[in-house]
């Protein structure tokens, strides 16, 4: 550990000495987290990792899976264990934006007679959110969750009221059934930090959701961290040092991302209708601090940001008719960049 601050400014200074021992709490907390989230949910370590990671970072995630993998659940039961306030939003074609962020209700002073209106919180006030099937919604209350995750605040009746910190999003799509649905619009899928896909257990893994889900076993969660303390570790993350050819790698392989962009490589310029924003550098080396620390270490590494090259880039990469045509997905086109793009 010691290793990991050479180089850093102020290695000296108590404030050092903190994150130090802030590093090492989150790597144990991490741990404990996962153990208890495994007494509900049967695997998914790299989900839950990948949860943890926007939850420091002050991200938010896209989940794409079918119906049935305890999504739901997973978030619910993160939130129970880090002692965080959560609400489920069930996205449905006739949802309103007031039915998310709270609406005024005229209300009347029973002594004076008065009468004044009074505004109502909505489901958004809440730790962690999870938006269920966000694409069924019309794109107008899907809209209503964009102040609220960009800048932690909603605006209801001409005034603006704050969020509880910390805040975060998780919204989920159905893979299968697009009939009747709205697509996310690419600035608001660029707000979210990953997309998270939650694929079927292993056979052992099935053996075990069945066997505990069947069962009259309830097990007691025991709490993990606060939301004060979230915080506090969400600013420590922020002062993870990175080297600038870390930073230098991840700008490049976002920037090799883009069509138009001088030496992008030929698939890219052959397979690609639009690369990412500045946006995924940005969550590739913020990402990449919350990872490091999870794993107890001081200091963002370029292998940091290639295990995270593909929940940040893959829903904001647009490939062509040509890739669609051929069979070329987002995720083969993000693997050929991380052989293609190498550090400097």
């Amino acid at each position: 550990m010691e290793e990991d601050l050479q180089g850093a400014p102020g290695e000296e200074s108590s404030e050092a000495r903190r994150d130090l021992d802030a590093v090492s709490e989150i790597a144990q907390s991490k741990e404990q987290i996962l153990s208890e989230v495994g007494k509900v949910i049967i695997g998914q370590e790299g989900v839950v990792e990948l949860l943890l990671i926007a939850l420091f970072s002050r991200g938010h995630g896209l989940f794409v899976g079918v119906p049935g993998l305890a999504k739901t659940l997973l978030v619910s039961t993160l939130a129970e264990v880090l002692n965080l306030n959560f609400n489920r939003i069930q996205f449905t074609p006739d949802l309103m934006p007031s039915d998310i962020t709270g609406t005024d209700i005229l209300e009347e002073d029973q002594k004076s007679g008065r009468r004044s209106f009074s505004f109502i919180r909505g489901p958004i006030f809440a730790n962690i959110i999870l938006a269920d099937e966000i694409n069924r919604t019309s794109p107008k209350t899907q809209a209503a969750l964009l102040q609220g995750m960009q800048e932690y605040k909603v605006t209801a009746g001409g005034v603006t009221h704050l969020m509880e910190l910390p805040f975060m999003v998780f919204a989920t799509q159905n893979p299968i059934e697009q009939e009747g649905t709205y697509p996310l619009p690419e600035a608001q899928l660029d707000r979210f930090m990953f997309e998270i896909d939650v694929d079927y257990p292993g056979m052992d893994e099935e053996i075990q959701i069945v066997r505990s889900t069947t069962s009259a076993y309830q097990p007691e969660l025991n709490k993990i961290l606060s939301a004060a303390r979230i915080l506090e570790l969400q600013e420590i993350v922020r002062r993870v040092p990175a080297a600038e050819h870390v930073i230098r790698y991840a700008v490049n392989l976002v920037r090799s991302s883009r069509p138009d962009e001088p030496g992008a490589p030929e698939f890219i310029k052959k397979w690609m209708a639009w690369g990412a924003g500045p946006r995924a550098s940005q969550y590739l080396i913020l990402g990449g601090k919350a990872r490091a620390i999870l794993h107890g270490r001081y200091a963002v590494t370029c292998e940091d940001v290639r295990a995270l090259a593909l929940p940040v880039l893959k829903h904001r990469l647009i490939v062509n008719f040509r890739a669609e045509a051929e069979g070329t997905s987002s995720s083969q086109i993000i693997s050929n960049l991380l052989e293609t793009v190498k550090e400097e």
